[in-house]
């Protein structure tokens, strides 16, 4: 994809601060729940949550509390990967957890086609806007994005290849535990980086605490979705 770069959250004025923080949170916490609607769905998972469905059905363990556990298993291998995670990278793995096993208490199992494909591309279109939210918040990746480009850095391969390769070794896993693949998991695959492309122009439109630049520019850093 292409984009502009968005500054450095430290060059952001400081009174955009509190609408940075609520673009943050209330990124992660939609994230959460749109994970969540596409388990409801029951038609495929994007493909992380393919590995914690699978884990959750082998441990018995809440799926919400499973990605935060994996959350924090992947920041540890930021550490031989010199990455430096932010606020945005440590609230992730604890709130977007949290808000799927929420959504997942809360809302009804979906019964019939037309009610669960709804509820799939709900959960889809949700976790593109979720995407452009908590990034242009500009507090640091989530863990899983920063292990693909500290793989990128210490590799030299492309964000692209690194991306490809940890998703395909995800959904293998995952698959192999009993997760969920399916039309979902391709709907999400084929949309989510045009809906996140959307979402991040939209939301570092002029105006907003992230305006000066693209979101996810060029450069391996700033990269988080395939171009």
């Amino acid at each position: 994809m292409s984009a502009t770069a968005v500054p450095h959250h430290s060059s952001l004025p400081r009174r955009s601060l509190p609408r940075r923080l609520v673009r943050l949170y209330a990124g992660l916490v939609l994230y959460g729940v749109s994970s969540a609607l596409l388990v409801v769905a029951g038609l495929g998972l994007e493909p992380w949550g393919v590995l914690h469905q699978g884990i959750s059905e082998l441990t018995g363990v809440a799926i919400g509390t499973v990605s935060i556990a994996v959350g924090a298993l992947v920041l540890l291998l930021w550490i031989p990967l010199r990455q430096r995670p932010g606020l945005g990278t440590v609230s992730n793995v604890f709130v977007v957890g949290l808000a799927m096993d929420a959504t997942l208490a809360l809302v009804p199992e979906a019964h019939g086609w037309v009610l669960r494909t709804a509820v799939m591309v709900a959960g889809v279109v949700l976790n593109g806007m979720a995407t452009g939210l908590y990034i242009t918040a500009r507090f640091g990746p989530g863990p899983r994005d920063g292990l693909m480009t500290g793989l990128h850095r210490a590799t030299g391969r492309s964000v692209r290849l690194a991306r490809t390769v940890i998703e395909v070794a995800v959904v293998a896993a995952g698959f192999a535990l009993g997760g969920s693949l399916g039309i979902g998991t391709v709907v999400y695959a084929l949309a989510i980086g045009p809906l996140a492309q959307f979402f991040l122009r939209l939301f570092a439109a002029p105006g907003s605490p992230g305006a000066t630049g693209a979101v996810a520019g060029r450069s391996p850093e700033a990269a988080i979705l395939p171009q």
